[in-house]
């Protein structure tokens, strides 16, 4: 498996991005839902990175450049590498990408019954906080941050 910079506008992204989103909008209220779009995620700001086995991309993930952090967006594991360690491989690099941006901490928001996910984060050092930049306390939202 190998964790590369990727095109959110390549098909088989845009496959798992299309994936993510629905499964969120199947989850969460609209209101609560903060993913980017495909064209939100190909601008100069935002590193997307895509894990491969061979020819099959098995997830995706990005950051996005915030003034003192980067936040965490699209991450996603299709079906078929879940239990492979692509979300950790994703995370991981995602974490380099950030410290080679000199960006002292990263952040996420995710959705309150993403246990799998709260899990991840919490193993790669992530601890709850509340909402900064534009996101507003809610219901459904869970934010974490990690200091670098």
């Amino acid at each position: 498996m190998i964790i590369e910079q990727g095109d959110p506008r390549d098909p088989a992204s845009v496959a798992l991005l299309e994936a993510s989103h629905a499964l969120m909008e199947s989850l969460f209220p609209p209101e609560d839902n903060h993913y980017l779009s495909i064209d939100a995620l190909c601008v100069p700001e935002v590193h997307f990175f895509v894990a491969r086995d061979g020819n099959e991309t098995l997830g995706c993930g990005a950051i996005k450049q915030m003034d003192g952090y980067a936040e965490v967006k699209s991450m996603f594991t299709a079906e078929v590498g879940r239990g492979r360690g692509v979300a950790a491989a994703i995370l991981n690099r995602l974490e380099a990408q950030t410290r080679a941006l000199n960006l002292p901490e990263m952040r996420l928001e995710t959705g309150n019954t993403l246990h799998a996910a709260h899990r991840l984060y919490a193993r790669h050092g992530f601890k709850p906080c509340g909402p900064f930049g534009d996101y507003k306390a809610n219901d459904t939202s869970l934010f974490m941050k990690k200091s670098l």
